[in-house]
């Protein structure tokens, strides 16, 4: 049994780790030799709507609780990471059921994300992103937790040729937020370099699927069109990224958490590793799968804004040191299908999106 403390498991790509773990547990595949006790822990704060991540959360107990366990994989606290003092409970509580020490892992996805907002708010991003991953470090210190997995950034490229790779130096992040990631990978090297703490920063491309958050461009994009709103597209929409299907950063993150890495400190790229994506090509991909579900012509309407100045006009991620490191990891959904997957779940779940707030573009 291994036990996993996964923070930000409210979140996009939280609750879809938490989803493949808990199904790992059930799995009725020969090979599967694993057995998860995850503590989920989130703030549930309101960046955006925390409908939605409610809505995760039931997801999640009501796949617990489909399978008819005696016992529990899966169990969720209201703690912020950047409350030591709650934190410092949680590791005391689980320590006291065994004798080792308290979790064999954490896997920190909790952040603020987003670009733009970091600008208005840079200090949030800071305590997060930064204290919030200096509190979990010592904490593991101070309980004896030798691994983590932390999600970093892709926006850390910025001015980098492409296709990025790990080794690239990224010394001059372009927003508070790509800084306050960066202030957090190398907290982590000092407390792998001091303690022996083994680290597997991820850097994340373009995360989007089903569920997704409403500050991000395919979401926003898709109720926007379906809506028949005006979209807000900065740029001529010519920019590029590699997008990267929700599912498949899940598996790369709970491989990332299985692997031990013989150097102890590594940084893994989890992109898409295909042709990058113009913002123009989603938006014909989701014309096109609202106009087969709704069987009428959907056009979008695009209201050009300039391009901002933190956004990275391109991404592309070079995934071999993933496919390495990884147990051959490397992205299985394509951009038709993941969009595909998006515009579904939205118009089964049209409801209760057409009720969840939308943040400000």
């Amino acid at each position: 049994m291994q036990n996993i403390l996964l923070t930000g498991a409210a979140g996009f790509i939280g609750h879809k780790v938490a989803e493949n773990l808990i199904r790992s547990n059930f799995s009725s595949s020969s090979n599967n030799n694993n057995n998860y006790n995850i503590i989920g822990i989130d703030n549930l704060n309101d960046y955006y709507d925390p409908r939605l991540k409610e809505h995760r959360l039931r997801y999640l107990k009501n796949l617990t609780d489909s399978q008819n366990s005696k016992e529990d994989c899966f169990n969720f606290y209201k703690v912020d990471i950047e409350d030591i003092k709650s934190l410092r409970e949680i590791f005391i509580k689980q320590k006291l059921k065994q004798k080792h020490a308290p979790f064999d892992v954490v896997i920190n996805l909790a952040a603020r994300a987003g670009v733009r907002y970091s600008m208005e708010n840079p200090h949030i991003y800071m305590t997060t992103n930064a204290n919030g991953t200096l509190n979990l470090l010592e904490l593991m210190r101070e309980f004896g937790t030798k691994k983590i997995v932390l999600a970093s950034t892709s926006s850390l490229y910025a001015g980098q040729p492409m296709p990025f790779k790990e080794d690239l130096p990224v010394n001059n992040p372009i927003s508070p937020y790509a800084a306050s990631k960066k202030a957090a990978e190398l907290m982590c090297h000092s407390y792998h370099y001091l303690y022996g703490i083994d680290v597997t920063i991820l850097r994340y491309f373009t995360v989007y699927g089903p569920a997704g958050r409403p500050d991000m461009s395919i979401y926003r994009f898709i109720k926007w069109i379906a809506d028949g709103t005006p979209i807000t597209l900065y740029g001529d929409g010519k920019q590029t990224r590699d997008f990267t299907f929700v599912d498949d950063i899940a598996e790369g993150t709970v491989r990332a958490a299985a692997t031990t890495l013989n150097s102890g400190y590594e940084i893994i790229n989890l992109g898409g590793g295909q042709r990058p994506t113009s913002l123009l090509e989603v938006i014909k991909l989701i014309e096109q799968n609202l106009s087969k579900n709704l069987n009428r012509q959907i056009i979008a309407k695009i209201n050009h804004q300039p391009f901002h100045k933190a956004d990275l006009t391109d991404t592309a991620a070079n995934i071999e040191k993933a496919h390495r490191l990884l147990n051959g990891w490397s992205a299985k959904i394509t951009i038709e299908e993941g969009v595909k997957k998006c515009v579904d779940w939205f118009l089964e779940n049209e409801k209760f999106v057409q009720n969840l707030i939308l943040p400000k573009a």
